[in-house]
């Protein structure tokens, strides 16, 4: 018996049909694409103007703070109920034409805060509503 091992040959690794196909297919792609030039596209890009500061609408700033405290217009608000809310927006809101309420809190404000504001606004008769949020430092 003959228990030793055959030498095994090394596998022989023949690229040149994979370059054949390669090139074929780079030769269809050449010759059936067809490039067409296209003229630029023109856009109206947005300005912004400093002029344009006059025409801005009333607002009403409502800063709603990570433990859930309110101030409208940079006055505190004491309480934290809807009814005290609605009635601060109510005086904030005399002698304003259509005023926009923008809502500003950060990522910790709790929902629930938020919910609140919006809900004052709405028995305010306040439709225009915003938000905008602050980045936590």
């Amino acid at each position: 018996m003959k228990f030793r091992r055959r030498q095994s040959e090394e596998p022989e690794i023949n690229l040149i049909p994979f370059i054949d196909v390669l090139l074929v297919v780079l030769i269809f792609l050449m010759l059936s694409t067809t490039y067409s030039k296209f003229t630029e596209l023109q856009l109206t890009l947005p300005t912004a103007d400093a002029q344009q500061l006059k025409d801005r609408p009333a607002e009403i700033i409502v800063a709603i703070s990570a433990d859930g405290r309110y101030a409208i217009d940079r006055n505190a608000v004491e309480g934290r109920s809807v009814d005290l809310l609605t009635a601060a927006l109510l005086q904030a809101a005399q002698g304003k034409q259509e005023p926009v309420v923008i809502v500003s809190a950060d990522a910790a404000t709790p929902h629930q805060a938020v919910v609140n504001a919006m809900d004052a606004a709405r028995r305010a008769n306040l439709t225009r509503l915003t938000f905008a949020a602050n980045k936590p430092q």
